[in-house]
């Protein structure tokens, strides 16, 4: 009953689809791991953060563990039992087995072509071009692609993004050979906007064709191929922190960090040993 609560407050509030799941999913795990009472004292949240710590997890894994039940706690009326989060200096690399290349992407996209899913590479594409996310894709509808821009909202915020031209002409023929002819471009079987898990699926099957890691593969990483393209071409972070509506520019630094291969290769550069 609790959880069922704690789900439509999240909703009322307007959180996303993914964040609710997630904090869902992590409130339950910490309840099933600590047996704790329906309203949690402090000092067990702490001793279950350190516990996730002793058990190898990554600062920022338990810290989104944690933002979830601190958000409980808050449901609860209770922000005294709220645990700090751990103290992360900010990375400057990111793990080279995570980032999905360019020439990667472009593989993934001829798997698809070659395998006639042109649903999947149409959708691979307009992630990757737009730099939206996978949760927006439902407002890709016939109507932008008319207009060549889209107005996006999104966790309480709206912003408006244009649509490459070539990008529109593609989107344009498929509407009209699937004779969809206003809303969502992306549709299922059943006529409903297509969703993350379904999105998420077809790129993973892309993957064996394609010869790439499917550590690599999923719809978030074309969001962060899409910024680290753009900064490369217009270094002009606060830009790029519109174009992919982040309220913080700090959010948006994490979204163009180089694998730590390309700071190796910066480090060697500098010749400063003798």
């Amino acid at each position: 009953m609790a959880m069922q609560a704690y789900h439509d407050w999240m909703q009322a509030r307007e959180y996303s689809a993914g964040t609710i799941e997630k904090y869902s999913r992590d409130v339950e795990r910490f309840f099933r791991e600590t047996h704790a009472p329906s309203v949690p004292d402090k000092q067990t949240v702490a001793d279950w953060r350190d516990s996730l710590v002793a058990r190898g997890y990554s600062a920022a894994s338990v810290n989104a563990m944690l933002a979830a039940v601190n958000g409980y706690q808050e449901f609860c009326g209770n922000p005294q039992g709220k645990a700090k989060p751990l103290k992360c200096q900010r990375r400057v690399f990111c793990e080279a087995g995570r980032e999905l290349s360019r020439a990667e992407y472009f593989r993934l996209l001829e798997a698809a072509r070659q395998t006639g899913h042109k649903r999947t590479l149409l959708v691979l594409q307009t992630l990757c071009a737009t730099g939206i996310r996978v949760s927006e894709l439902a407002y890709i509808t016939v109507e932008a692609v008319r207009r060549g821009r889209a107005a996006i909202r999104c966790k309480g915020k709206c912003r408006e993004i244009l649509l490459p031209a070539q990008l529109c002409k593609r989107l344009e023929r498929w509407s009209k050979r699937q004779h969809i002819h206003a809303g969502p471009v992306f549709l299922t079987r059943t006529g409903r906007p297509l969703d993350r898990v379904t999105v998420w699926k077809e790129m993973k099957a892309l993957c064996k064709r394609a010869g790439v890691a499917k550590e690599k593969v999923f719809p978030h990483n074309l969001r962060h191929l899409f910024a680290r393209t753009f900064y490369h071409l217009e270094k002009n972070l606060a830009k790029l922190a519109d174009l992919l509506g982040h309220s913080s520019i700090e959010t948006t630094r994490i979204y163009i960090m180089e694998s730590g291969a390309e700071h190796q290769r910066l480090l060697e550069q500098m010749h400063l040993l003798l």
